[in-house]
C-alpha cells in the first residue's frame, strides 16, 4: 500500500519508544515520532498534535515587560498577593468580559493556569477532610490528572458527550451525592472537544455545587474563543458563560498562553469568588493557623511552591488585561484565526469520509476553534491515530483526554497556508486506502 512515509519508520519509532498502544501515547510522545519521522523520510509533518499557540505574543505585553525589566524589576521578589496593578486590571477584565464582580484580592498572579490548578487542587482537597476526591467533567485537559496523581489526590471522571442539556445535572448529582467530591473541574471551551457548555448547563452546575458544598474550578484557557458569538466588546453582553453567576463556590482560571498567546512566560490569573476567598474551612484553619481559603491558596500554597510569580510577567499581563478592558487591544480577533483554520480543515477531513466526534452543542454545530474532534468508520482511537502517522498526520487519542469515543483531538495553532493542499492530497489517499463500506 502506498503512503507517504514508509511504515517501517513510524512502526520501527513507536516500538523503539515502547510503546504497546499508540491510543495510549501521549502528546510527547506522538510530537517525538512525528519530528523523528520526518527526518528520516524528509516528508512534512502535518502537526495536530500540540496545543501551543502558533502566533505572535501581544506585544503590548512584550514592551510592558521589556519596559519592567529595564526598569531593575528583576532584582526584587514579587509580592506572594500578586503586583497590585495586575490584580485591578484582572478584576476590571473579569467585569469587563465576564460580567461578574470579583475583588482584586481575589485575583492572583499564577505561573500559568497549570501552576493555578495544582494550587487549586491542593487547597480544594484539603478544605475539608471529608470530601477527598475531584469530580472532572471530561474530555479534559490530561495533565490536570497528574497533577493529582502527583499529589495522590483522587478522582472521578465521566465523559459528557451523552449527558449534555437536562441529562448534565442528575449525571452530576449520581457523583456529588456521596458527598466526598471537593471540586468540579471542566474547560469552557472544552479542550478538546471544543464543547461549549451553555447557561443552563451552567446554572445546574452552579445550583448543584451549592447545594453539595463543591467548589467549581472553571478552566478559561481559551477564553472567549467561542467564535459563533462576539465576545470582543468590553462591559457590553455577550459575556463569556461562566458558573460565577449561579455559586458563590467557585474560581476562575484565566490563562495568558492562549488568548494573548503569551505562553512562554508562564503567566495567568486564579480569581477566586469574594465569599470562597473568605470563607473559613475548620481543616483548612487548624492546619493553617486560622487563615481563610484565598489566603491558604496564595501565602500557603502559592509561596510553597513558588515564592510568587515571574515579576516581569505579572506587568506583561497587567498591560494585556488593561488594553483589552479599555477596548485598545481586540485580543479575540488576533485569535480568530484559529477558527478560520478549523473550518477549513473539517472540510477536507470530512470530504475524505472522516466525521466530527464531538459534532454539537446541543441543537447548535460545534464552534471553530483551537480544538475539534475526528474519528473515521471502523477505526479506533489507536488504529486512526497510528495510520495516520503514515500519512504525515499526527494528533492525539481522545482516550487521553478521558473520553469514551472513538476518535482524535486536532489541533489547528501550527497549520501553514501551503499544508491545507498538503493535507486534501494524503486525505484523498487515505481514503483510497482505507475505503468504507456504505452498506
Amino acid at each position: 500500500m502506498n503512503t507517504p512515509i514508509q511504515k517501517e519508520i513510524v512502526d520501527q519509532l513507536i516500538a523503539g519508544l515502547g510503546i504497546k498502544d499508540f491510543a495510549k501515547a501521549t502528546i510527547r510522545e506522538v510530537k517525538q515520532v512525528a519530528a523523528q519521522a520526518e527526518k528520516q523520510s524528509g516528508v512534512e509533518f502535518i502537526k495536530m498534535e500540540m496545543g501551543i499557540p502558533g502566533l505572535p505574543a501581544a506585544q503590548v505585553g512584550v514592551d510592558a515587560q521589556v519596559k519592567a525589566l529595564n526598569d531593575g524589576i528583576a532584582h526584587s521578589y514579587p509580592d506572594i498577593q500578586g503586583l497590585p496593578a495586575l490584580k485591578q486590571e484582572a478584576s476590571r477584565f473579569v467585569k469587563a468580559f465576564i460580567g461578574v464582580d470579583i475583588a482584586p484580592e481575589g485575583c492572583v498572579p499564577v505561573c500559568g493556569s497549570m501552576q493555578g490548578t495544582f494550587a487549586s487542587f491542593l487547597t480544594c482537597s484539603q478544605a475539608d477532610s471529608r470530601r477527598d476526591t475531584v469530580l472532572f467533567i471530561d474530555p479534559g485537559f490530561p495533565v490536570q490528572k497528574m497533577q493529582l496523581q502527583v499529589m495522590g489526590v483522587k478522582y472521578e471522571t465521566f465523559d459528557v458527550y451523552d449527558f449534555r442539556g437536562p441529562k448534565l445535572g442528575p449525571k452530576l448529582e449520581s457523583y456529588l451525592k456521596s458527598r466526598n467530591i471537593c471540586a468540579i473541574v471542566y474547560s469552557n471551551p472544552n479542550n478538546p472537544s471544543w464543547v461549549c457548555l451553555t447557561e443552563e448547563e451552567l446554572k445546574e452546575i452552579g445550583r448543584l455545587a451549592t447545594q453539595y458544598d463543591a467548589i467549581v474550578m472553571e478552566d478559561l484557557a481559551y477564553f472567549a474563543m467561542d467564535f459563533r458569538q462576539d465576545l470582543s466588546t468590553p462591559f457590553q453582553p455577550p459575556y463569556q458563560p461562566t458558573v460565577a453567576r449561579y455559586t458563590d463556590n467557585y474560581m476562575l482560571l484565566i490563562s495568558g498562553s492562549k488568548a494573548f498567546s503569551y505562553a512562554g512566560e508562564r503567566i495567568g490569573v486564579t480569581c477566586i469568588g469574594d465569599k470562597l476567598f473568605h470563607r473559613h474551612y475548620p481543616d483548612l484553619a487548624a492546619r493553617y493557623e486560622g487563615l481563610p481559603f484565598g489566603l491558604v491558596f496564595s501565602t500557603r500554597m502559592l509561596y510553597a511552591l513558588s515564592s510568587g510569580t515571574s515579576h516581569s510577567a505579572q506587568y506583561a499581563m497587567a498591560a494585556m488585561l488593561r488594553a483589552a478592558t479599555d477596548g485598545e487591544y481586540n485580543f479575540r480577533q488576533e485569535v480568530k484565526v484559529y477558527g478560520d483554520r478549523a473550518h477549513r480543515l473539517k472540510e477536507i477531513f470530512c470530504r475524505h469520509n472522516f466525521h466530527i466526534v464531538y459534532d454539537r452543542d446541543l441543537d447548535q454545530p460545534i464552534a471553530d476553534g483551537f480544538y475539534f474532534t475526528i474519528g473515521y468508520p471502523g477505526m479506533t482511537s489507536g488504529q486512526l491515530a497510528h495510520e495516520l502517522m503514515y500519512y504525515g498526520v499526527s494528533a492525539i487519542s481522545l482516550i487521553t483526554t478521558g473520553s469514551h469515543q472513538e476518535g482524535l483531538r486536532v489541533c489547528t495553532s501550527f497549520i501553514e497556508d501551503h499544508q491545507y493542499e498538503q493535507l486534501e492530497k494524503r486525505m484523498a489517499l487515505f481514503a483510497e486506502n482505507n475505503p468504507v463500506n456504505n452498506q
